[in-house]
């Protein structure tokens, strides 16, 4: 692990996480999300996080900790994700994506409420995925770029998911701009946190236990976030040609660099 791209690392995150504010752009600018283009944003995101996980991360893992503490390591990342996932209620799921239309329709109160508890939902998904990318770049800097790549496609309609209704609750650009924003913070976070308490201790079969644990992470988001989004929002073949576009931009990245 070379530890002279902390710095890369950090800063990858970071950027990860503050494209949810590209979200909240994309409101001011268009007023309503194009269902066809976050189809294929998610799927393109699916692709490269599904890629990752299998291909690189798992096999990695595999080599170095032994297969069946990487296959314990990959199910825990996949219990602890879901029981994150479940602790949310469903219409309270920052995953849980509503048209700008609908979001008109609420009482102003309830929909502020329901708006800060989307942020905290997000922040709460978001932190994992600065873990994966500290680990990741430190490992391999395309592999860490990959993930990071990924995470900013996926942030991007999470932050229209929490940009949304905080504006129709306030009528305010500013508020909604500041809580997407604040809701991806959480990302370089959790690779700070990383970085102070487990990469002090980390040795190389933790190291490979660790991708393991954020390949289940990331194929619990994918299969149980990203994918079914990604159908709800566009046509079946406009999903899998983001999946395959992401899985074969991703794979000739690695091969190349």
């Amino acid at each position: 692990m070379d530890t002279s791209n902390i710095l890369l690392a950090l800063l990858l995150s970071l950027l990860a996480g503050l494209t949810t504010s590209i979200g909240c752009l994309i409101v001011y600018a268009i007023k309503q999300p194009l269902p066809n283009f976050l189809s294929l944003t998610l799927g393109f995101s699916c692709g490269i996080m599904l890629y990752i996980s299998f291909l690189e991360l798992l096999p990695q893992g595999i080599s170095i900790a032994g297969e069946n503490l990487a296959l314990l390591s990959f199910f825990l990342g996949i219990a602890l994700i879901a029981i994150i996932d479940f602790a949310i209620p469903a219409y309270k799921n920052p995953h849980e994506f509503r048209e700008a239309s609908d979001m008109r329709k609420g009482k102003e109160p309830i929909l502020l409420r329901t708006s800060i508890l989307l942020a905290i939902g997000i922040s709460i998904h978001n932190f994992p995925e600065g873990l994966a990318t500290l680990f990741a770049t430190l490992s391999n800097v395309q592999l860490g770029i990959g993930i990071a790549f990924a995470v900013a496609l996926h942030n991007i309609p999470e932050g229209i998911s929490v940009s949304v209704p905080i504006y129709y609750a306030t009528k305010s650009r500013k508020k909604s701009l500041f809580y997407s924003s604040l809701s991806g913070l959480t990302e370089p976070i959790g690779a700070l946190i990383g970085l102070g308490i487990l990469l002090p201790i980390i040795t190389e079969q933790l190291l490979a236990c660790t991708f393991a644990f954020v390949a289940g992470i990331m194929v619990y988001i994918s299969l149980d976030e990203l994918l079914p989004l990604a159908h709800k929002y566009g046509k079946e073949h406009t999903t899998i040609t983001g999946i395959v576009l992401g899985m074969l931009i991703i794979s000739l990245s690695i091969v190349i660099f």
